[in-house]
């Protein structure tokens, strides 16, 4: 049994009429959607940057690594931050830092100055990544199911149309793929500045040990780890399956936008109804063990190419279940408020996934192609014991199917909202 979570301080976004929510929360959609772009417009351009600059590819994938490990360790600062500056100008200021960074990574002229932007690329998605998810989830007060799988669509979106972009511009070059980024990135903060209104500083600032204080809780730290887990594979799949399948950067392109396609399937259909017939925690479970085999066949069948590129675009299925579901859970784990919960879970799931890019190529060139995805194959088995650990620790709702209600099924419904995703929108 978990103990009642206590109220949570407010951290809002003033309220705006009814109309203006929608506007708002689709502002930040779109944002989030160009921020994201960001993740998956590198993979098509890493075997052509690696030939022109003359790096391996365990070096070119340090351009993931570092980019995840700032990401992650910057995490834990950004509560601390939003509540001091408002969660508005946190949104804008990591807009800034993204677009500058990605400006920087065109005009470089070698991968470690790369390297270095997108360690300052990883600080700005920090910024934002944490903050979106909270202002979402305050611009749809009451309907904190609702605005994790909105928000999961949209991180999805970004990372399956950053490929498609990736790869259609990195035929050109590279550096005009990290232009067109820059420029998406550019119109996601006019956008925010129209349309998002402007935030009101909670009375009571978050403190920097909050995400640290956070996950303490053994549900939330459980589903933190498994997020990990799991991203290790997702990881390895980005950084290294480019190098596997041999493709132009267009092609490799559309392999990865499929998979995006996929998963944003999964994120706004399966997931909703795979957790309404099952329960949040028993359908993760399902799509762990999906997925872990998924990695297990490309460990097997790494040298045929059709085979691995059908893996990575299933895999996308249930990367969606996997990130709608475990980010719900994550946000209903402990009695801390949603930005905080959103900090600390982001804060395992990026900065200890950061390792996997570069793991899976130096693994490849040390043995061969086969065993990077077994080990990550196996790090998603893994998490089932960890999710199996946390899950008498989280709220009873997850482990069980909804009830139906008329013609409406619910699940930890919006109508009851869990306490730790209850951003009030209240001036």
């Amino acid at each position: 049994m978990t103990s009642r979570p206590k109220p949570c301080p407010k951290r809002s976004l003033e309220p705006p009429r009814r109309g203006a929510h929608s506007r708002a929360t689709w502002a930040i959609v779109f944002a989030t959607v160009g921020v994201f772009m960001g993740i998956g417009v590198v993979s098509p351009i890493l075997a052509p940057l690696a030939t022109e600059l003359g790096g391996t590819p365990a070096q070119v994938s340090l351009l993931f690594t570092s980019y995840m490990a700032v990401m992650g360790l910057a995490m834990i600062t950004t509560g601390w931050i939003s509540s001091r500056i408002g969660i508005r100008t946190t949104l804008l200021l990591g807009l800034v830092v993204i677009a500058i960074a990605a400006l920087g990574s065109s005009a470089s002229a070698s991968v470690g100055q790369i390297v270095g932007f997108r360690a300052g690329w990883g600080l700005g998605n920090a910024l934002f990544v944490a903050t979106a998810l909270a202002a979402i989830v305050a611009t749809m007060a009451g309907r904190p199911s609702r605005a994790v799988i909105l928000y999961e669509s949209a991180v999805g979106t970004g990372i399956a149309t950053g490929p498609f972009i990736g790869g259609l511009l990195g035929e050109i070059s590279w550096r005009v793929a990290f232009l067109g980024s820059a420029t998406l990135v550019a119109l996601a903060f006019v956008v925010l500045v129209v349309l998002l209104p402007r935030s009101a500083t909670p009375p009571t600032p978050t403190s920097f040990s909050a995400p640290f204080r956070a996950l303490t809780h053994r549900g939330l730290l459980s589903v933190a780890l498994v997020s990990l887990l799991y991203h290790l594979g997702l990881f390895a799949m980005f950084a290294y399956g480019p190098f596997v399948l041999g493709l132009t950067a267009a092609q490799i392109g559309v392999v990865f936008s499929g998979w995006g396609l996929c998963l944003v399937f999964s994120t706004v259909v399966l997931a909703p109804r795979i957790r309404n017939a099952l329960g949040a925690i028993p359908a993760t479970a399902v799509a762990l063990v999906l997925f872990s085999a998924t990695l297990g066949v490309t460990a097997t069948f790494t040298g045929h190419r059709p085979v691995v590129v059908a893996c990575i675009v299933v895999s996308g299925l249930f990367v969606g279940v996997l990130n709608a579901l475990v980010t719900e859970i994550g946000m209903d784990a402990a009695p801390v408020d949603g930005a905080t919960a959103a900090a600390a879970y982001s804060f395992v799931r990026f900065g200890g996934g950061a390792c996997a890019p570069w793991l899976a190529s130096w693994a490849g060139e040390a043995t061969n192609e086969h065993v990077p995805f077994a080990v990550v194959a196996g790090a998603s088995v893994l998490a089932l014991g960890v999710l199996a650990f946390g899950a008498p620790a989280l709220p009873a709702r997850h482990r069980k199917p909804a009830r139906r209600h008329g013609r409406r099924q619910l699940t930890g419904s919006d109508d009851a909202a869990p306490a730790a995703t209850r951003v009030t929108t209240e001036a």
